[in-house]
């Protein structure tokens, strides 16, 4: 038995080995994203070879929401690292390798299984342009982590369109699938055009907002939290017309993103001009 003074006693909230509980919780939130990406494969295939359509557009509804409450979980955990002071390569990398599969791989191969096997040869070429944006954009994040010099990250943008977000945009065609029932959207035709022009996105080098980009005024932010409550509910009532929306809404700030920050790039070309030289 070990007395409370004993100096060998495990510190309270240390594991065997030194690893604290701190450091562990944000890799945890990470590998539920990435398990949540898995089973959302699952319930694709699943429904893919289902006979009963009431279970299979269940399925198709739980593949989707799986990728969707990865996406959620992704948004948490790099907070709570910084919040715990846990952050660390170990994580970081696990985090980049979760983010393939849940937003890369698992789009990539329900799309398929839901609409594209319809057109095999083709279709598989535009899922696999999902997948493979999704890990060329990963890769130049993590090539660029210790550059300096970023200018649409020093002005609070992004380079494309973040992987969970493009995820997101990538169920579009099954949003409206399964909020109308309306067969068109099933289609090949429709959706391998639209899964080239994501792949396209995430790997591009427009500028989009981030979060740090979106500064609303005083006089607005109690109308921006009570619209925050209104989606929320939506989200709860109507939850496919309501994604439907939020894509829509995000696809009308991609332009406005690429406005802004031309006007950024102007600023500092005009700033750079006006600066006097200083003596050698």
């Amino acid at each position: 038995m070990i007395s409370p003074g004993d100096e060998n006693a495990p510190r309270r909230g240390r594991l065997p080995g030194g690893l604290t509980l701190r450091a562990m919780t944000p890799n945890a939130i990470t590998t539920a994203a990435l398990c949540s990406g898995l089973t959302g494969i699952r319930f694709a295939v699943t429904a893919a070879s289902g006979t009963d359509p009431v279970l299979v557009a269940e399925d198709w509804r739980k593949a989707v929401a799986a990728v969707i409450l990865a996406g959620l979980l992704d948004g948490i955990d790099g907070r709570i690292a910084r919040l715990l002071k846990a952050q660390s390569r170990f994580g970081a990398e696990l985090d980049s390798l979760a983010d393939n599969v849940s937003f890369g791989v698992a789009p990539a191969l329900i799309l398929f299984l839901w609409s594209l096997q319809e057109a095999p040869r083709i279709g598989w070429f535009a899922a696999l342009a999902v997948a493979i944006a999704c890990a060329l954009r990963l890769a130049r994040f993590n090539a660029q982590i210790d550059v300096e010099h970023q200018p649409h990250k020093s002005a609070g943008f992004l380079t494309g369109i973040p992987a969970p977000v493009a995820a997101g945009l990538a169920f579009l065609p099954m949003y409206l699938w399964i909020a109308t029932d309306n067969p068109v959207f099933r289609l090949p035709i429709v959706v391998g055009p639209w899964l080239v022009l994501i792949a396209f996105l995430m790997i591009s080098n427009i500028a989009t907002l981030g979060w740090t980009a979106l500064r609303p005024r005083r006089s607005v932010r109690l109308e921006l939290i009570a619209l925050v409550g209104l989606v929320t509910v939506a989200l709860l009532t109507e939850p496919w017309l309501t994604l439907v929306g939020i894509c829509a809404v995000y696809l009308l700030f991609i332009p406005l993103g690429v406005m802004r920050y031309a006007k950024v790039k102007r600023q500092r070309a005009a700033s750079a001009r006006t600066e006097p030289n200083l003596p050698a």
